[in-house]
């Protein structure tokens, strides 16, 4: 009788993030920003079906980097719990930290106890009714979450973008700097993007009770060009 093959669980589990880590840099980056009215959402996709940023619930977006079909997969359990929660409870107890939470401790049992990882990372964002802070949940695909107090970057070159995007950071700016920065970090010094390589989303306090908005390109052109 043959002894099975041993394998170091330390070595076990860096395999399985680099594996998930070159599977989610192969996909295109995004980056979220909060702005003085509420909460901007910039993706690299050229693609206007298959999306990587929709909405949650009334004030709760979603956004995702890496394979297509996993994260689309996350995206539909958290609506149906949104909307399951909501209509049990109430419409206020649906929040992105429960929600956060929720994707968290399943990207973790998947990366802990399945063979192959799921190649994704994921935000959360929640715009605050209350006039309280906005929020960023930031999870990776081992389950880590992140609270991100001004900004997110996920997928692709994430260092470089986020570097980019800190030195042109302001606090309170308004939607227009704000997106044009987010572009400016996702292209660099070498490309140009324009408004049909783009995937642009806000949550803001003007759109009233459903938060979400998607902006289409004759919008981000004018906004692009101000």
């Amino acid at each position: 009788m043959t002894m099975p093959f041993y394998v170091a669980p330390e070595q076990v589990m860096k395999d399985r993030a680099e594996y998930a880590q070159k599977g989610i840099a192969r996909g295109r980056s995004l980056v979220a920003s909060v702005y003085d009215g509420g909460i901007l959402i910039v993706a690299e996709n050229p693609s206007r079906s298959l999306h990587k940023v929709s909405e949650i619930y009334d004030n709760i977006a979603f956004a995702g980097v890496g394979k297509y079909n996993e994260f689309d997969q996350l995206r539909v359990a958290g609506v149906r719990h949104a909307d399951l929660k909501g209509f049990a409870y109430s419409r206020e107890d649906v929040d992105a930290r429960s929600l956060a939470n929720l994707y968290a401790q399943y990207l973790g049992n998947v990366f802990t106890h399945e063979m192959k990882p799921l190649e994704v990372e994921i935000l959360v964002a929640e715009l605050s009714t209350t006039g309280g802070e906005d929020q960023l949940y930031h999870i990776s695909y081992d389950g880590t979450v992140t609270d991100e107090e001004r900004f997110a970057v996920l997928g692709g070159e994430t260092e470089v973008i986020s570097e980019r995007f800190a030195q042109s950071y302001e606090r309170d700016w308004d939607l227009d700097r704000a997106l044009g920065a987010a572009v400016a970090a996702l292209a660099g010094a070498d490309r140009a993007l324009a408004p049909a390589d783009l995937e642009v989303a806000v949550l803001a306090q003007a759109n009233g009770r459903r938060a979400f908005r998607r902006l289409e390109d004759d919008e981000l052109g004018r906004r692009l060009a101000a």
